[in-house]
């Protein structure tokens, strides 16, 4: 009897672990850019005692984890991603008091924090890069050096090679002090890291390992294509890069996307490193115990570079391998086909055993309301939090915030500052950075100073979170139900049946056996349909509204006819089966 016993016991615990989800898994995670999330001293500038005061505002909504932009040390040439000492917080945002009070705070409300990782690059203020440009033989080839070619027309130095910074211009930089060019995928003052160079994975090995040690859940890590470069050919040269085949896409040869660029992103070693930190994460919990560390991975790539983050069979990668396919896809314009096309090429796609994610908004990329439309911007936030995996929201987005006109006197981007006054917002970030407006007082309640480092949206008095937690239908009121909505059984673990129906709508279901069924209908048109939802799923002769978009005429609560359901123009529906 006493064996019996202890074998149900067995059971039940192998059985509970194997059946309860871990904690990121079905996650909702919140991007905070900390200049523009929350001021607490009055400087004009977001901090790290800005996010502790909102921690439980975003526990409130229903979010898993907040993952911060870059807080490490920095000339702040690039706002952060340029990183003069990685084991420090910088000042501007805090001290690491300050931080250690953040973990802490997090703890006590039950919010994750992951940090943002910078590992291709550091600012060329770091101590690391001013060793290696002194030629100090523990730093030398910590970053990539090369003595340049001679033209043999002019008999001028020039630099090794054609290859572009993703902020425009040559990637390489002449260093007067080491007499050699140092390459910059980046800023001048982003300096490559040399991955080629065992100590220098090693020494990121050991800055995740500080942080992890600091109390933090997990990275996401920035960059990741542009770790490798193409090794030196025989004759000590790096090989150009072509021209993009459509050249009058692109005619600017100091742009960017003028060349392909297939010797600076995505090389084969790239893979190998995300694998090596997923090993890292792993082996910090087995050796220090508590909760899995996650890495949520940043790749611009094709769709299939995005999977192979996921892992190769045999060693595991990216918890959250961004579905950047999913973000660069969905445009104002894309029609309900492509969208639907987009959700189910991914969900086809995926390793066994893994969760899909599901990515509409960044810092890096115009707003959710922006670029899809303000009054589609609850439809896309149902689309985002009905769909299984990971959902993943921009600061911001839970309000509709839309992006700020940024004069070419106020632009603070590098990669807008590289343009000109005729070019620069097309390649601003500014716009979609501005402070979070968290009320209608001065400067929508982000600072008690009188400034603000980028300015305040002129709409701050209406839409603000205050305002939207306080009205019986908002934006945020409907961000907080489906997040709500997201822990039923249905929406955790239901079957997704997706399909686009004429004039530019979304139907799909999602069911868990012996559980709810959920309905979303979504109408990208401009035009009311009606529709017999019965054709396409068994919700009988009643169902009832559980969140709408706020404009429409439906209220949450509402039952309605499922045979004669009116589509709004421009309107999500979230609908159950009474």
């Amino acid at each position: 009897m006493k064996f019996f016993l202890s074998v149900v016991a067995i059971l039940a615990i192998f059985t509970g672990s194997s059946w309860s989800k871990d904690w990121w898994e079905n996650g909702n995670f919140y991007q905070i850019y900390p200049r523009s999330f929350r001021d607490s001293d009055g400087d004009g500038i977001g901090d790290l005692n800005g996010v502790t005061e909102k921690l439980q505002y975003l526990k409130d909504i229903g979010f898993t984890a907040a993952w911060l932009s870059p807080i490490f040390k920095s000339p702040m040439a690039d706002f952060g991603y340029d990183i003069s000492d990685f084991y420090q917080v910088h000042p501007e945002y805090g001290s690491m008091e300050d931080f250690e009070n953040m973990i802490k705070k997090a703890k006590e409300v039950g919010i994750k924090i992951i940090l943002d990782f910078v590992p291709n690059h550091s600012s060329d203020e770091n101590e690391w890069f001013k060793k290696s440009e002194a030629n100090d033989p523990e730093y030398r080839d910590f970053y990539v050096w090369h003595n340049g070619k001679v033209n043999a027309t002019t008999g001028e130095r020039e630099p090794p090679s054609n290859w572009l910074s993703a902020f425009r211009y040559s990637a390489w930089q002449w260093s007067d002090k080491r007499q050699q060019y140092y390459l910059h995928q980046f800023a001048i003052k982003q300096p490559d890291l040399n991955y080629r160079n065992p100590k220098v994975v090693e020494e990121m090995k050991n800055v995740m390992r500080f942080w992890l040690g600091k109390g933090i859940s997990g990275f996401r890590i920035d960059a990741v294509p542009f770790l490798f470069e193409k090794e030196l050919d025989t004759d000590n040269n790096y090989p150009d890069e072509p021209v993009v085949e459509n050249v009058s896409n692109c005619p600017d040869p100091d742009d960017y996307c003028h060349l392909q660029h297939i010797y600076t992103n995505d090389q084969p070693e790239t893979f190998d490193m995300a694998y090596q930190w997923r090993a890292l994460a792993d082996e910090f919990k087995r050796e220090h115990g508590g909760d899995t560390r996650i890495l949520l991975t940043e790749a611009y790539t094709s769709f299939e570079n995005i999977l192979r983050f996921y892992g190769d069979g045999v060693r595991n990668g990216s918890h959250v391998p961004f579905n950047f396919d999913f973000l660069t896809n969905v445009l104002y314009n894309t029609p309900a086909e492509d969208i639907v096309a987009h959700i189910t090429k991914w969900l086809n796609a995926m390793p066994k055993d893994v969760y899909a994610n599901w990515v509409l908004g960044n810092h890096d990329n115009k707003r959710l309301a922006s670029r899809l439309g303000v009054n589609r911007a609850d439809l896309f936030n149902i689309l985002l939090q009905t769909l299984p995996g990971n959902a993943v929201t921009y600061n911001g987005e839970e309000l509709v915030m839309t992006d700020v006109f940024i004069s070419w006197e106020d632009s603070v981007d590098p990669q807008a500052c590289n343009g000109n006054p005729d070019t620069y917002y097309g390649l601003s970030r500014d716009p979609a950075r501005t402070p979070y407006q968290w009320d209608a007082s001065n400067l929508a309640g982000f600072t008690t100073g009188d400034h603000t480092w980028l300015p305040v949206a002129d709409n701050y008095t209406t839409v603000n979170a205050l305002a939207q937690l306080r009205a019986p239908q908002s934006h945020l009121q409907i961000f907080k139900k489906l997040l709500k909505l997201r822990k039923e059984p249905s929406l955790q673990d239901g079957e997704l049946n997706i399909q686009a129906i004429p004039n530019n709508i979304i139907i799909y279901s999602r069911q868990k056996a012996g559980s709810d069924l959920y309905v979303v209908v979504l109408n990208l048109g401009k035009e009311d349909q009606t529709i017999n939802l019965n054709q396409y799923y068994q919700l009988g002769t009643k169902a009832e509204i559980i969140t709408t978009s706020v404009q429409s005429k439906n209220v949450d609560g509402q039952v309605v006819d499922p045979a004669q359901f009116v589509a709004e123009a421009e309107v999500g529906t979230v609908l159950v089966k009474v």
